[in-house]
């Protein structure tokens, strides 16, 4: 790796501090290789396994490269799923926190009147899904005039997923002089033709290791009928008895079935799949990572490009059909270092897509004798008492950045004439406070929101009770997320 430390790359103060209040200490090979070409603005095919730290690698020098004072969007990142979209979204403000970066989030599910608002504030990074994104282009919401910087992420899924048509008409709408990064963790013909199509000079960047799985994951598999498999599923989960599990199955209608029969039997589990309301798909997701549940069953729509951290253990409950997403699901685990263990079921009418898996991966993987009732009694005190334990919730990477944000409600916004140069001209003057203390500010029609970074919220708080902003006395609460 070229760089052990990120004070080595010509970023900002801003940035290196963000970075370190999210632990990030090392740069991961894709990092350390991507953002100092992406800082010289080169354009980018970028191939690298699943749980390499890819959107950081690109995170980190757009926020670098963005213009604060530019309130119109300078970069477009296209997603293949509502999930990534929102997680890019929030990587994005974490690692821009104290440049101020503001990124918004638009996709399929979710109100179109929101984005539409969320837009007309200062927004400098706009992560969507093509349709979604494609929408509010025709509708002229999204102004792409400013649109200096498009990744298109986890792109083989994406063209996989039928998108190509429509993220070929939203490059053909963005201004010529961009700059374009385009990362898969396959290199498909489709990837190889719209990147030579649309960019230009490219740099290839080929941090896979010749190999499509990461070394840190141990693959085994049990051969099973179908009627067998919710028994041999609950025995190894005794056996194996993990802290976090994700267990993938082929439609929403057998994740449906495997929850229910889970939830029935007293597993703390939740599920995620294309059928649920996306706040409900959000949720799950975000009590998952929270620890407070240790099983989630789940269609594809997990597998793709989500960071859920310490996941000791992925079960292919279905064995992929598509020999890439076992490459994808599998990658939810061994992330970051730690090591991950993949199990995959498989019928005998399924011998053929086990081997194409082993074709794309490069080796056969260990088949495993199934448990006895013997060894499985043999587990099932340690395993009762891990059930019966409360879930430790889990520390995000975020948490130790955020706690020391709080953000305040101001109940005045726009329709009282009140601009981010109204707070921070008023907030900036209070005694122990500086215009670096205060974050993202959004204004609404009647209400306001400012970020105050540093520990200083609650000095901040006090003091603005008894102070004007615009010669009015407005209300200030602490906003509880």
């Amino acid at each position: 790796m070229e760089n052990r430390s990120f004070q080595e790359f010509v970023i900002s103060e801003d940035i290196i501090k963000a970075l370190k209040g999210l632990s990030f200490d090392i740069p991961t090979e894709v990092q350390a290789r991507v953002i100092p070409s992406a800082l010289e603005k080169n354009d980018l095919i970028v191939q690298a396994q699943t749980g390499s730290g890819k959107t950081a690698a690109y995170a980190i020098p757009i926020c670098e490269m963005i213009d604060w004072l530019e309130n119109k969007p300078q970069a477009l990142i296209l997603t293949p799923t509502r999930e990534l979209a929102v997680q890019v979204k929030e990587d994005f403000i974490n690692i821009g926190r104290f440049k101020r970066i503001k990124a918004a989030a638009i996709y399929g599910g979710h109100p179109f009147s929101s984005e539409k608002a969320e837009l007309k504030q200062k927004t400098h990074i706009v992560a969507g899904t093509p349709g979604r994104v494609m929408d509010h282009i025709k509708k002229g919401t999204l102004v792409l005039s400013n649109i200096n910087y498009l990744v298109i992420d986890e792109a083989d899924r994406m063209f996989d997923m039928g998108f190509t048509s429509q993220v070929e008409a939203i490059i053909n709408e963005l201004p010529g002089e961009r700059m374009t990064m385009l990362f898969s963790a396959t290199m498909s013909e489709e990837v190889k033709r719209i990147s030579a199509k649309y960019m230009r000079d490219l740099v290839n960047i080929d941090v896979s290791v010749n190999s499509v799985v990461t070394a840190d994951i141990h693959h085994f598999l049990y051969k099973t009928y179908e009627e067998d498999k919710f028994e041999l599923l609950t025995g190894i989960m005794i056996i194996e008895n993990p802290d976090s599990c994700i267990i993938f199955c082929s439609t929403k209608d057998r994740v449906d079935q495997v929850y229910e029969r889970l939830k029935y039997s007293g597993y703390a589990c939740n599920k995620i799949h294309g059928g649920m309301e996306q706040e409900h798909r959000l949720s799950a997701m975000k009590r998952f990572k929270r620890g407070e549940y240790r099983y989630l069953i789940a269609t594809d729509v997990a597998a793709r490009g989500i960071d859920i951290e310490n996941v000791s253990l992925v079960i292919n409950y279905d064995i992929p059909l598509d020999e890439e997403n076992y490459v994808h699901r599998t990658g939810r685990t061994g992330r970051a270092g730690q090591i991950g263990k993949a199990i995959t079921f498989v019928v005998p009418a399924q011998t053929r897509y086990l081997q194409d898996i082993e074709k794309l991966v490069g080796f056969s993987i260990q088949e495993l004798t199934k448990p006895g009732k013997e060894e499985i009694s043999l587990h099932k005190p340690s395993f009762e008492e891990k059930m019966d334990m409360a879930p430790q919730l889990k520390k995000m990477k975020s948490d130790r950045l955020n706690a020391e944000i709080m953000k305040l409600r101001f109940n005045g916004g726009k329709k009282k004439k009140l601009r981010a140069t109204n707070f921070v001209g008023v907030i900036s003057n209070l005694e122990g406070v500086m215009a670096e203390d205060i974050g993202i500010i959004t204004i609404q029609d009647t209400l306001t929101y400012v970020e105050i970074l540093n520990g200083k919220g609650s000095l901040v708080l006090e003091a603005m009770k008894d102070t004007k902003i615009g010669g009015r006395l407005l209300k200030v609460t602490k906003v509880v997320e």
